[in-house]
């Protein structure tokens, strides 16, 4: 018992905070329908503001001032002003995005403010770590540890009290299920919207200076895959009662300290597993927790219905001529692309092309998944990942031609996409999107450190193929077989959107009751898209890694798979030119930017498409279709006036 005790006992400060950030995420949940994965980016803002200020002298009752009572909630209220409150009765996608894109953007934005580089040693906010205040069981509480506890304590006592006895946290309340019914009501929705949001964040700004002195040095990635954490114990609580929210959180701390005393180390299973326990949890949770299902499923607005129906897609509205036309101009576009890439363009830029290339396909497998059925998956870069090493490995170890593995990538990655759907199959909108999260989160903790699999940080090498005398190895051979391969998975997707199994996903999209009325099988149509996606993915993976000669766990880690959403929705989710489109800006963006500025604006490219969130939200169609869609009405009124001055 004293053992167990001695092992438990340190993780309550971690449980804490697990419980304060699950906390600050039922909140803005509750109150704005938006499950704000930025939570951990604004905690990371305020724990890097909290260390400048104590960094540079300032008394540490003034730097709290600055960081938690002032920038905290100046920093929620912006992003309610700026983004939230545009997407509040928008579906779960563009909610996703909107949070995704200020994950990237906040600290790439604190960063270029705050060019510090590795920052140790974080200052404790008013106890001090190197003094022990009392004993459990032998096992020493410093001030750290139980400042973190009382502070967590009194937030959510305070928090019950307001939500409960209060007029605001009753509004709070009520504007979870429907801002609009709450504007019927008479009240102010967008101030409590404000209210909510800017408290959430001083919860969040308190979460980050408590913490950052327990990891022991400040980097964005600890907060951002601490975020799990605040998910599950958020989960725990069913997104809706802050007790069951805190307890969770503190039980999360408390067996993940009991796995790290418990298992044998030096194993990959072992160590993997405790930074793994909130994934594991989560995807527990979600799946066995029926009351959780519903409401991470269910339409939170009543009044969503009197929304009016997306515009069509612009290629679905021209006449024909203009279709045409569209074709032929667009051939002539490609053509012009491929020849000066195998002619005049340096051999740095093919090289940089091929690159744009391999991302498109996989962003094609989110135009598959996403654009057409509606799910959204966030670990499209683990089923990368899976094709990367499936065909790395058949080359290393069973001299499989690199062509030949790439099929076998294909097979295998649409293999586990399947496996993944099964499960998911009782999920839907945020639940599928948080499932897909842990599951890329456990592949980088676990699946992919194995040296049988991406071998961690070393990697494997992945050759460049040849098929009989052509050999790939040259830059510009290997970019013409990667248009090759994008072609014929855009012919894939493109026959996949004109057939039955297209019309068949569009109307689950409309309503998954009625597509079952006429006798659409959901279960399948679904396990079949997710398993082609997974398979593009596999295959774009594939090919990245040949053309890189190599690849790597960090290559294909599931924040990758958040930029990427982010990237393809801003720029066109529901189109094939999208995803090209979204590879070749995310390629020329980041090389433009990359050679020609200074460390300190090294980030400039992920404020970029963090803020194109901003874009998105307003324009949920994507940037290349809104394009499109103002060059088709600028031709309609130029032929309107031709007619009438006729």
């Amino acid at each position: 018992m004293t053992e167990f005790l001695s092992f438990a006992t340190p993780g309550l400060p971690y449980g804490c905070v697990f419980a304060l950030l699950g906390i600050g995420l039922v909140l803005t949940y509750q109150t704005s329908g938006v499950f704000n994965l930025a939570f951990g980016a604004q905690a990371y803002a305020s724990a890097l503001v909290f260390y400048e200020c104590v960094a540079h002298g300032w008394p540490k009752p003034a730097a709290f001032v600055v960081s938690v009572v002032v920038l905290a909630p100046v920093l929620g209220l912006l992003m309610d002003r700026g983004l939230y409150r545009f997407v509040r009765t928008k579906p779960v996608l563009v909610k996703l995005v909107a949070a995704l894109g200020m994950l990237i953007a906040i600290p790439a934005v604190f960063e270029i403010v705050f060019p510090a580089g590795n920052l140790y040693s974080p200052p404790s906010l008013f106890l001090s770590p190197s003094v022990v205040y009392f004993h459990i069981v032998g096992d020493p509480i410093n001030g750290i540890e139980l400042s973190t506890v009382v502070l967590t304590l009194l937030v959510v006592l305070l928090l019950s009290v307001m939500f409960h006895f209060t007029q605001i946290g009753l509004r709070m309340r009520a504007m979870a299920e429907s801002p609009r019914m709450v504007e019927l009501a008479g009240v102010d929705a967008d101030s409590v919207g404000m209210a909510s949001w800017m408290l959430s964040s001083l919860l969040a700004g308190l979460a980050g200076v408590m913490l950052a002195p327990v990891f022991g040095d400040l980097q964005a990635l600890n907060f951002t895959t601490l975020l799990v954490a605040a998910i599950a114990a958020a989960a725990a609580g069913s997104l809706s009662s802050l007790p069951y929210t805190f307890l969770g959180g503190l039980l999360l701390g408390i067996v993940g300290e009991l796995l790290s005393g418990y298992l044998p180390s030096g194993q990959v299973l072992s160590s993997g597993l405790r930074p793994g326990l909130p994934f594991v949890v989560l995807l527990l949770l979600l799946l066995f927790l029926p009351g959780l299902r519903r409401r991470w499923t269910k339409v939170n607005d009543p009044l969503a219905g009197v929304d009016p129906p997306p515009a069509p897609l612009v290629s679905a509205s021209r006449d024909r001529s203009l279709r045409r036309r569209s074709r032929i101009g667009a051939g002539a576009l490609v053509a012009l692309f491929v020849v000066s890439s195998l002619t005049w363009v340096s051999p740095s830029w093919v090289f940089n092309l091929s690159q744009a290339l391999a991302l498109a396909i996989i962003f094609l497998s989110l135009v598959l998944l996403t654009g057409m059925s509606g799910q959204i998956s966030l670990c499209q870069a683990t089923f990368a990942g899976v094709g990367a090493f499936t065909a790395g490995q058949l080359a290393a170890h069973f001299n499989v031609s690199v062509l030949a593995g790439i099929v076998v990538a294909a097979v295998v990655a649409g293999a586990i996409g399947a496996l993944v759907a099964l499960p998911a199959l009782r999920l839907g909108g945020l639940a599928l999107a948080l499932a897909t999260l842990a599951f890329g989160l456990l592949a980088d903790n676990i699946g992919f450190q194995y040296s049988w699999s991406g071998n961690g940080q070393s990697g494997i090498s992945i050759p460049r193929p040849s098929l009989g005398p052509i050999n790939f190895s040259d830059g510009r051979a290997y970019f013409c077989l990667i248009v090759v391969i994008l072609a014929i998975c855009i012919l894939v997707v493109s026959a996949i959107r004109r057939g039955t199994t297209g019309r068949q996903l569009a109307a689950l999209r409309g309503s998954e009751l009625a597509a079952a009325s006429i006798g659409i099988n959901p279960t399948r149509a679904k396990v079949l898209v997710f398993s082609v996606s997974a398979a593009i993915a596999g295959v774009g993976g594939a090919v990245y890694g040949s053309l890189e000669l190599g690849a790597s766990a960090n290559d294909f880690n599931t924040l990758l798979s958040l930029v990427f959403v982010v990237v393809v929705a801003t720029v066109g989710v529901y189109t094939v030119d999208g995803a090209v489109g979204a590879g070749l800006a995310y390629v020329v963006l980041n090389v433009a930017l990359s050679g020609n500025l200074t460390l300190r604006w090294s980030n400039l490219l992920e404020v970029i498409f963090g803020l194109g969130a901003v874009v998105y939200a307003l324009h949920p169609e994507g940037a290349v279709e809104y394009v499109k869609r103002l060059t088709l009405e600028r031709f309609t009124r130029r032929g309107i006036e031709t007619e009438v001055l006729a």
